[in-house]
């Protein structure tokens, strides 16, 4: 189990992602169309006065049973180790268990 304080702060990342999203993509609209190389470092700097933290690269996939940040498999949204023990219980349908 990860611990809960980490949890926490990557709910927090989320939720700034979430707030500043249309900032951050209008902005970003704004640079592609502007033509003159002034105007475009005035509009990368408003681009950078959001937090860091509300930037979509910082966001971390964890799993959503353990808080596990990586061995993450995105279709199932777990770690491979509790994937692991869901198909040994046969909790996920069409999975095979595989052992040698």
């Amino acid at each position: 189990m990860a611990r809960k304080s980490l949890i926490q702060r990557e709910k927090k990342r989320q939720k700034l992602e979430q707030k500043y999203h249309l900032i951050r993509r209008s902005s970003k609209k704004e640079i592609s169309k502007v033509p003159s190389l002034s105007e475009k470092w005035e509009i990368h700097g408003k681009l950078q006065s959001p937090p860091r933290n509300s930037a979509p690269i910082r966001l971390h996939r964890r799993c959503f049973l353990t808080g596990r940040p990586r061995a993450n498999y995105r279709d199932f949204g777990i770690s491979g180790h509790i994937l692991r023990e869901m198909v040994h219980a046969c909790l996920l349908p069409g999975a095979t268990r595989s052992s040698w």
